[in-house]
């Protein structure tokens, strides 16, 4: 069997998902998260999760014919190719990956134009995209609001009612509530209990709520384009609350795939399977591709090639209004952070 990786990197790890080639749209035959640990770096993250899937399909005596990672930003990509060595994947943009899967799959309404809201665990990234010939518009980022933020504001909540909780504790809090209206958390060290639930969660992060809000708004009035939809994305995008809140808010319609945080993994699967045997491109650089997979039978290799070769007109003709696109320049300002200080956001630009 021939199959394609695709994995999406990220501030708290890497995700990774394997499909068949000529089955990119169905469900993964494999999938992996790897946290990033303490200490430890995103690039670090992504070659782990590359090395446990190929081994896994070793294991299977399948070979993976191509490998694509998302990238944020060149500052990202630079680093995972400087680890990477010899490393044999190509590197595609996040927001790019996100569309191609989001168009793929049909959760995009006919509209000319859609807003990505990235909801993850360092931040908020938001990016306007021309869904006819996927490009970006423009795109802004901020910390204001965050997964991590979300954590922070959590176990505040706790120690005013006398629980204390770690990172891991409070992130599991958060996690749990998107399932479920109610958890308890308890205290590891005097026994301590305390119930909160997803309007608490929604009560605390009502003014972050309000803020993204603002700057979806922003990043529309600079753009002059007027969205049809608005996609959210990342693991946060899980919670109901905030989906229904953000509906309300800024008034677009809603698209959300069941499996926000994979939708990038997803997309660089697309990406792969679309050009087998091209060189993905983050813009303005183009992707680092070298030896380096591992080592198979001639016969195996020709045999895997053949096959690629056969089934690609079959990916091509799935994926539809492929016009070769290429991510244009951004339009909008220069990116601006906020960071609390002081238990208030304080805005710098960069």
């Amino acid at each position: 069997m021939v199959l394609i990786l695709g994995v999406s990197a990220g501030a708290g790890g890497a995700r990774a998902v394997l499909t068949h080639s000529d089955q990119p749209h169905m469900p993964p035959i494999d999938r992996i998260q790897v946290p990033r640990r303490a200490g430890g770096s995103i690039e670090e993250s992504v070659l782990t999760a590359i090395h446990r899937m190929r081994a896994a399909a070793a294991d299977r005596d399948e070979y993976i014919s191509g490998t694509a990672v998302t990238c944020r930003s060149e500052l990202q990509a630079d680093a995972i190719r400087a680890a990477a060595g010899q490393a044999d994947f190509a590197i595609v943009d996040e927001p790019l990956a996100q569309l191609r899967y989001l168009r793929f799959t049909g959760l995009l309404p006919a509209t000319d134009s859609v807003m990505l809201y990235d909801l993850g665990s360092s931040g908020l990234t938001i990016t306007h995209a021309d869904c006819r010939t996927e490009t970006i518009l423009a795109g802004k980022r901020s910390t204001v609001l965050s997964g991590n933020g979300y954590d922070a504001l959590l176990r505040w909540q706790l120690a005013r009612s006398g629980v204390c909780a770690d990172t891991h504790a409070s992130r599991e809090h958060r996690e749990s509530l998107s399932r479920t209206r109610v958890v308890t958390a308890t205290d590891a060290d005097t026994g301590g209990r305390t119930v909160l639930t997803r309007s608490d969660l929604a009560a605390l992060c009502e003014a972050g709520l309000h803020h993204s809000a603002s700057f979806v708004r922003l990043l529309i009035e600079e753009t002059g384009v007027e969205p049809g939809a608005m996609a959210l994305l990342g693991g946060c995008a899980r919670n109901p609350n905030l989906r229904a809140d953000l509906a309300q808010l800024i008034g677009l319609p809603i698209v959300y795939d069941p499996e926000p945080e994979y939708v990038s993994a997803r997309g660089a699967v697309l990406l792969c399977a679309r050009r087998p045997s091209a060189r993905l491109r983050m813009p303005r650089r183009g992707a680092s591709v070298v030896g380096g997979e591992p080592r198979v039978g001639r016969r195996k290799l020709l045999a895997a090639v053949a096959v690629t070769a056969t089934l690609g007109g079959t990916v091509v003709g799935l994926l539809s209004n492929d016009n070769s696109p290429a991510r244009s320049p951004e339009q909008g300002t220069a990116p601006s952070t906020a960071h609390f200080i002081d238990g208030a956001p304080q805005w710098k630009p960069n």
